[in-house]
């Protein structure tokens, strides 16, 4: 089992970190995944995070799913026309797309809302409606293999909700 988290700068740091030690504890293959391999990317608070993995040089194939944490860093990585690619090949798959809080700016990027349940950090609710998603206000939304929640309070919600879907 392998699941890619993304990053860029100004990431929220829960929303990253929260994950990739809760996958690891239930024996997931964590990889990040960022537009540079090998380059630090700092968190809201300053917090640093290394990439593994290049955006360019990730592929749909070798995944099982994908995390997208929030914070500003969604904003950013949308620019990356590979990150868009990676994680809208992975929906496309069928596999696990999983975003808190202003990941919700990336999935749109991707193309994988229109027409789903979400939700997300209240201040994006107009995007994700404009996308097309159907934004409701809940702890964690599961759409098939999209896998949504709002703010870093919803975590003991969101991975549990991720964990199940990757039959851990």
């Amino acid at each position: 089992m392998r699941v890619a988290i993304l990053a860029e700068n100004l990431y929220e740091d829960l929303e990253l970190w929260y994950p990739y030690y809760r996958l690891k504890e239930a024996g997931v293959e964590v990889v990040i995944v960022a537009p540079e391999a090998g380059k630090t990317y700092e968190s809201k608070h300053g917090y640093p995070v290394v990439a593994d993995l290049s955006s360019k040089d990730a592929r749909a194939e070798d995944f099982d799913g994908v995390i997208v944490p929030g914070g500003f860093a969604p904003d950013r990585m949308r620019r990356d026309p590979e990150l868009r690619r990676f994680v809208s090949d992975l929906n496309a798959q069928g596999k696990v797309v999983a975003g808190i809080c202003h990941a919700g700016w990336m999935l749109i990027s991707a193309k994988v809302v229109r027409g789903r349940k979400v939700t997300s950090v209240s201040a994006i609710r107009d995007d994700m409606e404009n996308a097309g998603g159907i934004w409701v206000d809940q702890a964690v939304v599961v759409d098939g293999n999209l896998i949504t929640s709002r703010t870093p309070a919803d975590l003991p919600a969101f991975l549990p909700a991720i964990l199940a879907a990757l039959g851990k």
